[in-house]
Parts: structure tokens; C-alpha cells; sequence
């Protein structure tokens, strides 16, 4: 008999599961929310295992974290997701210092100590301006994927998007594309990406910036809009090749020590 130690983030969007074993990641998965947060949780955790190896007779021991933590009624604990955030970024990459969540509804700034500890925190959850699912929406109104939307590349032009608020943002943007002539698509999408950037850096100030730059979240994997972060920092910053999972990373390694810990008394 094994311990399997697994951590689950719970976003808006999708449920992430990750398998710890022997100090690296054994597995992930990265699967669609669905309408039972609890469902999707238990199919995200037994499909990582599985990926993992696991067998029947080992044992789990899981934390949770993400909004939808509470829901996980099987597990073990629960865990911030600013903890988990700055735990699975440090353990990716050691030097980073400063973490930048792009989540689907939300925006967090996590401050790292140099062992890898929670320092500070800032997030935006009260208007959906600066998330995924904002640039869903600018993606829709565009009449494109949002891949295609951030494989578009990035003019130094970019059309002024000056609203916080999501709703009247998306009211800029439709004035923008029916002006006549329209403004060009690069353009408005760079200057959603702008816009997007303006409230980060204002997140980044309330717990002030420090490299390096760990960016996770789905709308790490828009490349544009990473691009247009790079420039307004004026540094590379560093995203993890899947960078959906470092919270749950975080939740896996969290899980190990308290099972360590428990185990030893």
C-alpha cells in the first residue's frame, strides 16, 4: 500500500487535480468545471490518479483550494489559494518572488519570501474586466477563438479601452468595431490587452514588485497578452508549461506535509 498525496483547485472554469509523489509531479489533469462541483472534483482526482498509477488499495490524501474548495467534502483540508499559489510557484521555479493569477474570474498578486512562504496578497474578483472570461466575451464580439485572439499579434497602435467595468468596456469595443472605417481588430484586442495590464499593475503595486515574475492562470496561455505584461513591466516574465495547475501543485505539496507530519507522531 502507497500514499498518494493530491492537490484540487476548483476555479469557475475548470478543475484542476495534481498527484505529488516522491517530490515531483507524478500527474495532472485539467478538466471542464461541469454543473457538480463535487462530481467534477472526484473525476479530476480519480483520473490523476489513475495517470498516476495508483493503485486500489492506495492511500489518498487530498487539500483542496479555489472557490469552489468547500465543495470537496472527501477531502482532507482546505487551503488558500493564495498559500497554494505562492507553494507552486516556488516549487517551479525557486527564484520567483512575485506571482500573477489570471483566472477566469478573478486576479491575484502573490508575494513569495525567499523560502517559498506567503508574504502578501492582492486580488480583483468585483468586476470581471480583467479576466478570462472578459476576454471570452471580447473574443465572441470579435468573431474569433480565443486562441486566435491571442495568436493575433500585438501593434504598438492599440485602441484606448478607458472602462473598469466589463459591461461598458464591451460597449467601447462594439463602438470600435463599428466605426466607419472600423478600428482594426489588432488594435482593439491590444488595447483590451492594455486595459487588462493597467489592473494588474495596480494589483502589483498594493504588495509592490519584486523578480521574478511567476504568471499563472488560463490567460497565461494568451500570449499576446503576456507580451503586452512584458512590456509595461520592461522584464521576461516566467510561465509554467501548464499554467492552470500551480495552485493545485501547491494544494499537493501542502497535503504531503501535513501527511508527513501527521505520520511521524
Amino acid at each position: 500500500m502507497a500514499m498518494k498525496v493530491v492537490g484540487v483547485d476548483i476555479g469557475s472554469l475548470t478543475t484542476k487535480a495534481v498527484v505529488v509523489e516522491d517530490g515531483r509531479i507524478a500527474s495532472y489533469v485539467v478538466n471542464e468545471l461541469g454543473d457538480e462541483v463535487e462530481q467534477a472534483a472526484r473525476q479530476a482526482v480519480e483520473c490523476a490518479l489513475e495517470k498516476a498509477g495508483a493503485g486500489q488499495d492506495d492511500d489518498v490524501y487530498i487539500i483542496s483550494t479555489g472557490m469552489g474548495s468547500r465543495g470537496v467534502s472527501f477531502g482532507q483540508g482546505q487551503k488558500a489559494i493564495a498559500t497554494c499559489l505562492a507553494r507552486g510557484a516556488f516549487f517551479l521555479f525557486p527564484a520567483a518572488r512575485l506571482v500573477i493569477d489570471l483566472g477566469a474570474e478573478t486576479t491575484t498578486v502573490v508575494k513569495i519570501s525567499e523560502k517559498g512562504r506567503l508574504m502578501d496578497w492582492a486580488n480583483q474578483d468585483k468586476c470581471a474586466s480583467g479576466t478570462g472570461l472578459f476576454l471570452q466575451q471580447v473574443a465572441k464580439l470579435m468573431n474569433m477563438s480565443v486562441s486566435e485572439m491571442g495568436n493575433l499579434p500585438v501593434p504598438n497602435r492599440f485602441a484606448e479601452i478607458t472602462n473598469t467595468c466589463a459591461v461598458f468596456a464591451e460597449s467601447e469595443i462594439i463602438s470600435h468595431i463599428h466605426r466607419v472605417p472600423p478600428t482594426p481588430k489588432e488594435e482593439i484586442v491590444a488595447g483590451v490587452y492594455h486595459s487588462v495590464v493597467g489592473r494588474v499593475v495596480s494589483l502589483i503595486k498594493r504588495v509592490g514588485m519584486v523578480r521574478d515574475v511567476v504568471v499563472t492562470g488560463g490567460v497565461a496561455l494568451n500570449r499576446g497578452l503576456v507580451r503586452v505584461l512584458e512590456k509595461e513591466l520592461g522584464f521576461g516574465v516566467l510561465v509554467p508549461e501548464e499554467p492552470r495547475v500551480v495552485a493545485a501543485v501547491g494544494a499537493a505539496l501542502i497535503a504531503a506535509e501535513v501527511y508527513e507530519k501527521g505520520a511521524k507522531r
